[in-house]
C-alpha cells in the first residue's frame, strides 16, 4: 500500500510542477519572451529542485546544455522575479538551531562544479565549528542562522 500512496504522491507532485510550468511559460510569453530550450531548462531545474543560488542553478543546467552561460541564468531569476513568478529571498534557507530536522537546509557550489548538500545540523556544525576557531563564539549556541543572497557576480 505504502509503494502505491508513494507513486500517486509522485505522479501529483509531477502534475503541480507541470501546471506551475505552463503558467510560468504563458506568464513569460506575455512579457514578450521567446520560450527557448535553454529557458525550458532552466525552468525544469528551479520547479524541481531546491537551489540556494543562481550559480547553483547554473552548475546544474550548464551540466544538460553546455550553451547556457551564468549571465543566462542571472538574467531568467531576474525575469522570474520581474514578473512575480519567484521571490528570490525564497531561494535561501534559514536553520534555525542544532535540532533542526531539514535535510538538504543547505547547498554549496564549489568551483569545480561540485555541489555539497548538508543538512541542517551538518550545517549548523559547520558553522559552529568556524564561529569557535575564528574566536567569534565561547559556549554560546546559535539560536537562529539567516544567509542573505550575494548579489554580486563574482565567481
Amino acid at each position: 500500500m505504502k509503494v502505491f500512496d508513494e507513486n500517486v504522491q509522485q505522479e501529483t507532485q509531477f502534475e503541480t510542477t507541470q501546471m506551475q510550468k505552463d503558467m510560468l511559460i504563458e506568464k513569460l510569453r506575455k512579457q514578450g519572451c521567446r520560450i527557448t530550450k535553454q529557458r525550458l531548462v532552466l525552468l525544469d531545474i528551479i520547479l524541481s529542485e531546491e537551489c540556494s543560488c543562481c550559480k547553483e542553478i547554473y552548475y546544474k543546467a550548464s551540466k544538460q546544455d553546455s550553451r547556457i552561460g551564468s549571465a543566462t541564468v542571472y538574467r531568467m531569476i531576474n525575469t522570474l522575479e520581474e514578473i512575480g513568478a519567484i521571490n528570490r529571498k525564497n531561494m535561501y534557507k534559514v536553520a534555525c538551531s542544532d535540532k533542526c530536522m531539514m535535510q538538504n537546509a543547505c547547498s554549496i557550489a564549489l568551483d569545480d562544479g561540485v555541489i555539497v548538500e548538508l543538512s541542517a545540523k551538518e550545517w549548523h556544525k559547520v558553522i559552529r565549528s568556524g564561529l569557535i576557531a575564528c574566536g567569534y563564539v565561547d559556549d554560546q549556541k546559535i539560536c537562529n542562522l539567516v544567509v542573505k543572497p550575494c548579489e554580486c557576480l563574482c565567481s
